[in-house]
């Protein structure tokens, strides 16, 4: 399953010195990837492949239970590729392996 979207990079605000960045699948993409039969995983996350412009990457989404959708949480490496700071879109395409 592939999906793509466009959203706001979030910084991760449960502590101050936090300086985990994501974006929010949205909802309605994220009841379609739960659809999905897989065997389960720690904290619930799912296997992707990430793309953002020219940066791919593996790495897992996960249930953010406040948010109702998933989370891709966004390495520094990429997001000084593509230049993104907190506040700015992205748009995403992910490849849902699991």
């Amino acid at each position: 399953m592939i999906v793509e979207f466009t959203a706001e990079v979030f910084r991760w605000d449960a502590r101050d010195d936090a300086s985990w960045f994501f974006v929010a699948v949205p909802p309605e993409l994220s009841e379609d990837i739960r659809e999905i039969p897989r065997p389960q995983r720690g904290f619930g996350s799912v296997k992707v492949r990430a793309m953002i412009g020219g940066s791919a990457w593996a790495t897992s989404i996960f249930p953010d239970k406040s948010m109702g959708a998933y989370v891709l949480p966004l390495k520094k490496a990429v997001r000084d590729a593509e230049a993104l700071a907190e506040g700015e879109r992205a748009t995403v395409r992910l490849d849902v392996l699991d």
